[in-house]
């Protein structure tokens, strides 16, 4: 019989050695079944305490850059562009006067829901007597249409206004700024 191992003695077979079992720890699960059925609790017990293990926890893989001091800087606004001025006022200002004629027109609306110029009328009727005249109707002075139309035209008005004035002041704090220097902002990154 021959054998590739040079070492090994010609007649004599390989030596073969058993797996070396690791060594338990105080605690561990038994490593045979007939000891991990003795070990393990009868039904409807709960296991000890003690055989429950806790998890470990990793520490973290990057360690989180130390928190620097918040940087301050103090500036001054000494100028505001005009044009900038105007534009994002008239854009502020047509979704102001969009805003407010969709509430007149919603509160028309559950205004008379809730039978509000019924009551009026009764009331007015009520007051004025049978021999005032024609019955008193609120809704010849407020109807939809014209509070929709009115709500539109002081919407109309506040733009140009809510414009103007805006561009007015923007031209006025230039002014100011010139003479004063303009208004202190402290700016901080946290």
């Amino acid at each position: 019989m021959s054998t590739n191992n040079p070492n090994q003695r010609p007649g004599t077979a390989p030596r073969v050695s058993a797996p070396a079992r690791p060594p338990q720890r105080p605690g561990a699960a038994p490593s045979s079944p007939a000891a991990a059925a003795a070990k393990r609790p009868a039904q409807g017990q709960s296991a000890p305490a003690a055989a429950k293990r806790p998890v470990p926890t990793r520490p973290p893989l990057v360690k989180p850059a130390p928190k620097a001091k918040a940087r301050r800087a103090r500036l001054l606004v000494s100028k505001v562009e005009p044009w900038s001025v105007l534009k994002m006022a008239f854009l502020l200002s047509v979704a102001l006067g969009i805003i407010t004629v969709v509430a007149s027109i919603v509160l028309w609306s559950v205004l008379d829901v809730i039978g509000l110029f019924d009551k009026v009328n009764s009331l007015m009727t009520d007051i004025q007597g049978s021999e005032g005249g024609a019955a008193f109707d609120i809704m010849s002075f407020a109807s939809l249409g014209q509070v929709a139309s009115y709500a539109t035209i002081i919407a109309v008005v506040n733009v140009v206004l809510l414009t103007t004035l805006s561009m007015l002041s923007a031209v006025l704090y230039n002014i100011s700024a010139t003479l004063v220097g303009g208004i202190g902002v402290t700016l901080t990154d946290d």
